[in-house]
């Protein structure tokens, strides 16, 4: 994950987005008045976003605010992107996000999967998805690491590679306070019961991908 998904994120999932925004924004020292010029809004804007006067915004914007400060440190030389860039997980296959939600079960067609639980649930959006190893996930992922891998939204497909039976996967997910919007096994030898029944508990669709 790079620095703009860990920031987006961190934003996303924050109790007070705005708090957050603004941390950011002065950990790279820009002030309110030069980010809104990079994004050719009001001052004021910024300013309520960070106090909390307006809504929090939506993932479009994070989106926006983020990149504006990342572009506006790489034109200083890229000081702050440095000091924070972190190496993607050696777990994480790859990681993408959709220029927009496409509803769960067009995504379950399009890779040619089969829902063996919580079939009920396929009406949801689906943003993007991240591929993960496994038995790496099971032995490498940190708490910090789980979190890229839902990079700008949660509500992403989590589609784990090496899957024997499926156990170990949906009890992380089970543990975890953060919930994919599915969970997709590719080529699984068998899907273990108790995977079914935690996705039925926690009502992620699980699908079986060839």
């Amino acid at each position: 994950m790079d620095i703009a998904e860990k920031i987006a994120g961190e934003i996303t999932l924050s109790e007070k987005p705005g708090k957050t925004i603004r941390k950011w924004r002065e950990t790279f020292h820009i002030s309110q008045g030069t980010l809104a010029d990079f994004l050719k809004i009001s001052p004021s804007v910024i300013s309520d976003y960070e106090s909390g006067r307006r809504a929090s915004p939506n993932i479009a914007s994070i989106r926006r605010i983020v990149e504006a400060m990342i572009k506006l440190d790489e034109g200083r030389g890229s000081n702050i992107i440095k000091t924070y860039s972190t190496k993607l997980s050696d777990a994480i296959f790859d990681i993408r996000e959709f220029t927009s939600g496409i509803p769960a079960k067009i995504f379950v067609k399009a890779i040619k999967g089969r829902v063996v639980a919580s079939k009920d649930y396929l009406d949801r959006k689906i943003h993007g998805y991240t591929v993960i190893d496994s038995l790496k996930a099971i032995t490498s992922l940190s708490s910090f690491d789980y979190l890229k891998v839902y990079g700008w939204s949660t509500d992403r497909a989590l589609v784990f590679t090496g899957v024997k039976y499926g156990r170990s996967p949906m009890v992380a997910v089970r543990a975890h306070p953060l919930k994919p919007g599915m969970v997709v096994y590719q080529k699984p030898e068998k899907v273990d019961a108790l995977a079914v029944k935690l996705a039925e508990v926690e009502k992620i669709p699980l699908v079986v991908s060839p």
